[in-house]
């Protein structure tokens, strides 16, 4: 997660031109000194969106949509705060410069690791198209049948086998052997890659965080595929391999097809189906999945080899996917055969077909677990439904979990009685700590403050009445956190200016590092628009009542602490009793 300094922030923000922005997602008619459009936050026929020429902020008359180019992003692309600052940056090229937060550890600034990962990139690619040994790997690449402008488009490179030549090539680009080091191109001196065809691995926002290498000669030392090895940009478990690819077309249409390899996934992509990802490194695991449904992903399909590790592989990964409620479907492919493979032969419209025939998850569970237990005994047959209606029990969505049993009771011709139809119980929620932008620990006060602030920075311009109430009824000693207490502060001060909430440059103000990390926490979360203020009303009294709670607390603590006289405490006790019987309520403002 990066945090960003103040000067940087500064540049962006004279930098950004909100048309062009949305230009690509909107499409944008002149009127007058303002540009109209359909707003893409609802259907509309007439076009309520609006923009007014030099303004930083959008607006629909319509639905109430009210934001400025960070706030589109998120919304309409689900990037979080950190990622569209950088796209923007990225956009109007604008080098990030990193504020690092007071207990962050030292090391060289993302920015500058970025930079000579690009530059690697570009060294590579142009060693494989104008090299003699070059040469050698394109006829290995153009025998698989992939052609120069795929290789251009992807920007398919080749790591040289004489040693010594790539690191003087970087330091010619003035890229230091430390930062090679710290990107994983050298390993104790030594170059990383050698003799292999490089592709690049992209992050969300389209950079390059490292590479995975193919072997294309027998002779070749190693596996088959080896990877940048982990950093502080690459963590092969939550990396989506072809994501900045596909992010646009995944949230727009919320489905996604996962595959296993590189290569598979940018065929795809060049196919027609820009909604392709795949696993980076090792096994697609929880936070692949979580990164999906953060883009608001409703349908999966899996497309694995169609070998008993992509079959064993397909019951994992859809397991992952039906626990959070997503419709998960199967594309079986035949042996020994792969997406690519399948493109190649067959072509872009039967693969469309194929993926219109893909079967649902339990049916092809059902079939899978079927080929090693004989369900024509009793004996088979119970083991088969027990252990997959206590897979769907694992599963977090009640009603997914209902609607499952009673489908594998319909398939396997069992009661519904006995697969436990009447016996759900709700999941039991728990909150895992996580090593990226995150709570660090499972901190309820935290948490309840992100959640007051996450509504007021993303619905308070175009629901003020939120902003309203939070001044009615929230005070600064309501906050236990002190990076949530300023931020309130701050958008109270904002709001009664008269200032747009613009969270560039509300992030440009905050005065530490600490505070934009907290900021960036809070909007690391979506909301719910349509239940806006139901939801802000129950966070108020949930803090409200958790402030009346504390002052009960700290009676008590007086009262037992010996320190008072008998006067103080019968005087401690009557506003101890008091204090209980004003349980606080939501003061509601008058008409709303």
């Amino acid at each position: 997660m990066g945090i960003f300094s103040r000067e940087s922030l500064e540049l962006l923000r004279s930098r950004v031109d909100l048309a062009e922005v949305l230009n690509p997602y909107v499409k944008l008619n002149k009127a007058g000194a303002a540009y109209k459009a359909l707003c893409p936050f609802h259907e509309e026929r007439s076009p309520s969106f609006v923009i007014q020429k030099g303004d930083s902020h959008y607006h629909c008359f319509g639905c109430g949509a009210h934001g400025d180019a960070i706030q589109f992003l998120m919304t309409h692309l689900r990037m979080s705060f950190t990622e569209a600052v950088q796209s923007l940056a990225d956009k109007f090229q604008v080098q990030l410069e990193e504020a690092q937060p007071s207990d962050a550890p030292k090391g060289p600034p993302k920015a500058v690791l970025k930079e000579a990962l690009d530059k690697a990139a570009e060294f590579y690619h142009f060693y494989l198209c104008h090299s003699l040994e070059g040469h050698a790997a394109l006829d290995y690449l153009y025998m698989r049948g992939i052609d120069l402008d795929f290789i251009r488009k992807f920007q398919f490179g080749l790591a040289p086998k004489p040693s010594g030549l790539f690191t003087r090539a970087m330091r010619e680009c003035k890229i230091a052997d430390q930062i090679l080091e710290e990107t994983g191109l050298l390993s104790r001196g030594r170059e990383f890659f050698s003799d292999r065809i490089t592709i690049p691995i992209r992050d969300a926002m389209g950079s390059v965080i490292g590479f995975s290498a193919r072997k294309y000669k027998t002779d070749t030392f190693g596996g088959k595929y080896i990877n940048t090895s982990e950093t502080s940009l690459f963590k092969k478990s939550k990396v989506l391999f072809g994501l900045s690819y596909s992010r646009k077309t995944i949230a727009k249409e919320h489905k996604a097809l996962i595959v296993e390899g590189q290569i598979d996934a940018l065929r795809l992509i060049d196919s027609g189906f820009p909604w392709t990802v795949a696993g980076q490194g090792t096994a697609f695991g929880e936070d692949h999945t979580k990164e999906l449904v953060h883009l608001g992903v409703r349908e999966v399909f899996l497309a694995f080899d169609g070998d008993t590790a992509g079959r064993e592989a397909t019951v994992k990964v859809g397991h992952l996917f039906s626990k959070e409620g997503i419709n998960t479907r199967v594309v079986s492919l035949p042996e020994k055969c792969d997406p690519d493979m399948m493109l190649m032969e067959k072509g872009p419209a039967e693969w469309q077909k194929i993926l219109d025939t893909s079967e649902d998850y339990l049916s092809f569970l059902v079939k899978h677990m079927s080929q090693t237990i004989n369900i024509n005994t009793p004996a088979g047959k119970n083991e088969l439904v027990l252990s997959i209606a206590s897979r769907i029990r694992e599963w977090d969505h009640p009603l997914m979990v209902h609607e499952s049993l009673r489908k594998l009771a319909k398939i396997t011709g069992t009661p519904e009685s006995l697969v436990g139809t009447a016996e759900i119980n709700a999941p039991q929620i728990y909150i895992k700590r996580s090593a990226s932008v995150t709570f660090q620990e499972i901190d309820p006060d935290r948490i309840l403050e992100a959640d007051l602030l996450r509504w007021l920075f993303l619905m308070g311009q175009s629901m003020p009445q939120l902003l309203q109430l939070a001044e009615l009824n929230i005070r600064s000693e309501h906050f236990r956190v002190a990076a949530g207490r300023e931020l309130y502060e701050k958008i109270l001060s904002d709001a009664k200016e008269g200032k747009p909430v613009n969270l560039l440059s509300f992030a440009i103000d905050l005065k530490t590092p600490d505070l934009q990390l907290f900021m960036a926490e809070v909007l690391q979360k979506k909301v719910n628009r349509d239940r806006a203020h139901a939801c802000f009303l129950e966070t108020v009294q949930r803090m409200l009542e958790r402030h009346w709670m504390h002052e009960r607390e700290l009676i008590k603590i007086k009262i037992y602490s010996g320190g008072c006289s008998e006067a103080e405490v019968l005087e401690l006790a009557r506003k101890f009793d008091h204090l209980k019987r004003e349980r606080p309520q939501v003061k509601e403002i008058a008409n709303a």
